[in-house]
């Protein structure tokens, strides 16, 4: 097995990565603290503001990819 020392993203401590059954995070705890922050909307994914020109261009893939499944 491989011996990847990688550093936990909650606790910063390092940890071989393959002998965790939390990875990417080094134990439950840290895993779950990771979770809480996104609950608590800590963190969060910036949005970006379409164009208009995107916005119809989205719609039109999606409406595309709506009628071949409803023809399937």
């Amino acid at each position: 097995m491989n011996n990847l020392e990688v550093v936990c993203p909650t606790c910063k401590k390092k940890f071989s990565y393959y002998s965790s059954s939390f990875r990417p995070f080094c134990t439950h705890q840290c895993r779950l603290l990771d979770l809480g922050q996104w609950l608590s909307e800590s963190y969060a994914v910036p949005q970006v503001k379409l164009t208009e020109e995107e916005q119809l261009t989205l719609e039109q893939i999606t409406n595309e990819k709506s009628s071949q499944h409803e023809e399937s």
